[in-house]
């Protein structure tokens, strides 16, 4: 379906992340007593009520502030509103009603959709009577709530949902290819992500860690389909020490887990590091189609040997990755951007191949013939034959008398042939060897 949107827009800590989980029925966005935690629009599909809808969680709302994250924070709060059908502005009822809520309340009484105004943090009878000064705004539709204590979330849902627009079935969101962008905090995610989008979707600043939350955003390129998942910086174990970014982290995991293709981002100044390795080892594990997007290429001075020694230290680094194609780019200047979607499409398209029973086992004799199994504790080797039995990633079943002593090298080999015979570029293949069936 494409689902109805809810947004949750309010000042920094007023406990709009709390809804946002209470909501989805998980941990999905941070949360955290420091105010500011969340800075982009974080989305996630509800499908625990009546009606099934996508839920976003935004980052502090301020109507005036001089500083220059803040004023990302509220650019992106206003976005969330636009893109909304639905707007569930979050005050916090311990603190009071503060001015900044009364200007944002004379913004939305302009809105042209059903805004809700919720006064969370009312988890008692005292804050309850002490939460009537926000009627002073004048309101019609007032609730009170606490997201924490699930106090009243039941009856403002029940408001919610049968304030959501009726949409239908979009077939192109279930052939849709997702996208993650993972790297190194401070390789320029997010201002890739921006640029291949056209506009600000994300918080781009050139302090590390500036993304936090997976940030989840829809869009069509040459008439298809696409989830493009930006994560935040994958940091080492070590250097995770702010809870905030171990949540992080584990963020950025699922959402290669999630993800069809995963864009390795390097940072082209920096070289390739030890934990670029590691990023690209968890795409890989996960067995996801991979490009590697060489960033702040414009930034380095090159000469004609400069790709080919980048290319030469990207293979070197990542032998086990020799299939993924390689791509330089700079999201300042917006050079060889086109490249990206190009080979997206392309990985994709090998992702998901399925090969003939007929043709795969062709190739696989002739590799048996020309380079056989070493022995297994003095007994020789027998392959019978291959099927494929899957895709994302393309998946073999391989019967053999031996399939407890298949060598790793072995497997190696016959992957190496069968990604030749078949150009399966970008994407890990798998082999699972089973005992002949009887």
């Amino acid at each position: 379906m494409i689902l109805p949107i809810v947004a949750i827009v309010g000042r920094p800590n007023v406990g709009k992340s709390t809804l946002f989980n209470r909501l989805v029925g998980r941990r999905k966005a941070i949360v955290d007593d420091m105010p500011g935690v969340t800075r982009d629009r974080n989305y996630e599909t509800v499908t625990r009520f009546d009606v099934p809808f996508i839920l976003i969680d935004t980052g502090g709302f301020e109507p005036e502030s001089s500083d220059r994250l803040l004023q990302q924070m509220r650019e992106q709060s206003r976005l969330a509103m636009e893109e909304a059908d639905v707007i569930l502005f979050l005050m916090d009822g311990r603190a009071g009603l503060n001015p900044a809520d009364v200007e944002v309340v004379e913004m939305l009484r302009r809105v042209d959709k059903p805004v809700f105004f919720v006064v969370n943090k009312v988890d008692g009878e005292t804050l309850e009577v002490a939460a009537s000064e926000f009627y002073s705004l004048g309101v019609d539709n007032l609730l009170t709530v606490s997201a924490e204590h699930n106090r009243g979330v039941r009856d403002l849902m029940d408001e919610v949902v049968a304030a959501l627009p009726q949409r239908t079935t979009s077939p192109e969101e279930r052939n849709a290819t997702k996208i993650a962008v993972v790297g190194r905090p401070n390789v320029g995610k997010s201002s890739l992500v921006n640029r291949l989008l056209g506009y600000e979707r994300v918080v781009a600043n050139p302090t590390p860690g500036t993304t936090r939350d997976s940030v989840d955003t829809w869009f069509t390129c040459n008439k298809k389909r696409y989830l493009l998942i930006d994560t935040a910086g994958i940091r080492r174990k070590g250097k995770t020490t702010q809870k905030i970014e171990k949540y992080s982290v584990v963020d950025s995991l699922r959402s290669i887990e999630r993800a069809d293709v995963v864009l390795i981002v390097l940072n082209a100044e920096e070289g390739v590091t030890e934990q670029d390795e590691r990023i690209a080892g968890y795409a890989f594990e996960a067995g996801k189609a991979c490009i590697f997007v060489v960033n702040k290429w414009d930034a380095i001075e090159k000469d004609n040997s400069s790709v080919g020694r980048f290319v030469d230290k990207i293979r070197t680094e990542f032998k086990y990755l020799a299939f993924v194609p390689i791509v330089f780019v700079s999201a300042k200047t917006g050079q060889r951007l086109n490249r990206i979607m190009e080979e997206v499409d392309k990985v994709m398209a090998q992702y998901v191949k399925r090969v003939t029973t007929s043709e795969l086992n062709r190739i696989f004799s002739a590799a048996v013939e020309s380079h056989h199994h070493p022995l297994v504790m003095g007994r020789r080797v027998k392959f019978y034959f291959a099927t494929q039995v899957g895709t994302r990633p393309p998946t073999f079943v391989i019967f053999t008398n031996r399939p407890d002593g298949m060598h790793f090298s072995y497997e190696r080999y016959l992957v190496n042939k069968f990604r030749e015979a078949f150009d399966f570029t970008g994407t890990p293949l798998r082999l699972l060897f089973r005992g002949r069936e009887r």
